[in-house]
Order: structure tokens, then sequence, then C-alpha cells
């Protein structure tokens, strides 16, 4: 007789696995920006809010008395013509650099973006004037637009010596001399920009554009322009902002002369204040300045920013 012994069964029991507790992230505590934030104000905020203070007083920028005159400043502004004429060229200025130097960057971008050889070689050159600092780029220009200057020596060697102009000196031409110059040292930094949103449209988007029969032009507005929604932005809020706030190549081509033919609001602020020692006038200007600034860059930002949820 055969006795089956059974073999004791042993139970395992698994050992419950330990959970893990998950690991909180936080930020750094909000008091780290504390002293940026005192910095930023004790630097900015406060000289910012005493100048507007200051606009409303006739403070000379140098005696501790002055006085309180309300709205003065800014009444005399609208029977002042120097600020009136400043203005008016400060929009010009804004609006032509804008036009001109993004269409011209744009060509230019167009132009690189194609595979000719040479085209690293141009990107270089084309965009070389925007790294020279604008007050050296504004006194060579000063020389070659005088009235021996280069310009007028090519136009004497070329046999075109009656297109002679006094291109700073002249009230009727000085503003758009003045533009050209910004023009020819900007237009290669908008290039880049727009040659950067050029590379990253994708290329079988053109090559079935072109196979539907689309020509040049037609895949250039129906397929690159909406996908360059974004440079334009870009572009567009650079050279509105700082053909406002353009100073120092105006005050060194022409001082703001002759007379007050290319005044802005920039010089403008700078000759009242350390020139004529109305420093609560000059402040009045910044503060329209500032506020003009302030509405244009928001409005084309909101316009802008529409236009590139509208087309992607």
């Amino acid at each position: 007789m055969t006795v089956a012994i059974k073999e004791p069964h042993t139970k395992v029991t698994a050992e419950p696995a330990r959970r893990r507790s998950p690991v909180v992230r936080r930020g750094a505590p909000w008091w780290f920006t504390v002293p940026a934030l005192l910095l930023f104000a004790f630097v900015v905020l406060v000289p910012s809010a005493r100048g507007v203070y200051y606009a409303f007083t006739d403070w000379d920028g140098l005696s501790p008395a002055f006085s309180w005159v309300g709205l003065g400043n800014f009444a005399e502004m609208a029977d002042d013509p120097a600020a009136t004429q400043a203005v008016w060229h400060t929009l010009v200025i804004a609006v032509a650099i804008t036009v001109i130097q993004n269409g011209v960057g744009l060509l230019l971008a167009l132009g690189v973006n194609s595979m000719i050889k040479s085209r690293n070689v141009l990107r270089v050159l084309l965009f070389a004037p925007a790294v020279v600092t604008p007050i050296v780029s504004a006194y060579l220009w000063r020389n070659i637009l005088g009235p021996d200057g280069a310009v007028n020596s090519l136009l004497d060697a070329v046999g075109l010596a009656s297109w002679r102009q006094d291109w700073l000196g002249d009230p009727d031409i000085a503003l758009w001399s003045v533009v050209g110059v910004i023009v020819w040292q900007f237009a290669g930094y908008s290039m880049v920009i727009f040659l950067a949103g050029l590379q990253s449209v994708p290329r079988e988007i053109h090559e079935a554009a072109a196979i539907d029969g689309a020509g040049a032009v037609r895949r250039f507005w129906s397929v690159t322009r909406p996908l360059l929604a974004p440079a334009f932005t870009i572009n567009l809020m650079l050279s509105i902002i700082g053909g406002i706030k353009l100073f120092d190549q105006v005050y060194a081509l022409t001082g703001g002369g002759p007379g007050h033919a290319t005044d802005t609001l920039s010089t403008l602020i700078y000759k009242d204040a350390f020139t004529l020692g109305e420093f609560g006038y000059s402040i009045a200007l910044a503060v329209v300045l500032t506020l003009v600034v302030s509405v244009a860059s928001a409005g084309q930002y909101f316009g802008l920013s529409r236009a590139e949820k509208a087309v992607s």
C-alpha cells in the first residue's frame, strides 16, 4: 500500500508596494523678487513718477524753487508751432520707416532666400550696417551727404551736376534724407527677421502650390505671406516704436535743422531741456511722447495679433 505524503503548503504573501509620495515642485518664494523689484522701483519707477510730477511745474532743472502750473505746459504745446511740427515729423518718420524699411527688408529676404551661390555673403553684407553704432553711422552719412560729400561728387563725375543737392541743409528734402539713412542701416535687420520666417515655411507647401499651377506672385501672396504673420508683427512693432523714439541719428545728422525742418519730439525735448532750460515743458513733451509710443504700440500689437489669429 502506497501512502501519499502531502507536502506542507507554504503560502507566500506579497508585501504591499510602498507608494512613493508625489514630488511637489514649488517655485521660488515670491519674496526672492523683492530686491529686484525695489531696485527697479528706485531706478525706474520713482524717477518716472517724479518726472511726471515736474511736467506740471515750471522747473528750470537747476533751481530748487518751482511753481505748480497744472496743465499749463500741455496747453502751451497746442500754441507752440515747434511742438506741433515735431509731432508731425515724428509721425512722418515713423510711418515712412515702417513702410519703406520693411518693404526693402522683405525684398532682400526673398532675394537671399533663393538658391544663388553668393546668398551667404550677401546676408552678411546686407546685415552689416545694423551692427554699426547709430551715431557712428549718422556722422558717416553726414559727411557723405554734405555739399562736397561723396554723393554730390559722384553726381559731378557722371555728368549729373544739376542733380546736386544740399541733402541735409534743404528743408524740403532733409527729413527724407534722414529717413533714407535709417532705412539703409536697419533694412538688413528687418531682412534677418523675415528670412527666419521664410526658412520656417515648409518647402512642400510651395511645391504643392506650384503643381496646382500657382505662379511665384500667387504663391507668395497666398502661401508665404500668411505664414510670415509673426515676422510682420515683430518687424512692424520694432519699426514703429523705433521711429517714434528716434533721436540720435536725427541729432547727429541735422541737429533738428535746418530751422525745425527735421525736429522730432525727442530732439525737441533735448533742446528745451538742455538748451533753453525749460525742464518742466520738456518733461511734458516726454510724457506726450510716452503716451504716443504706448498707444501706437498697443494698437498695433492688438491689431497684428488679431490678424495672426485670423490667418492661423
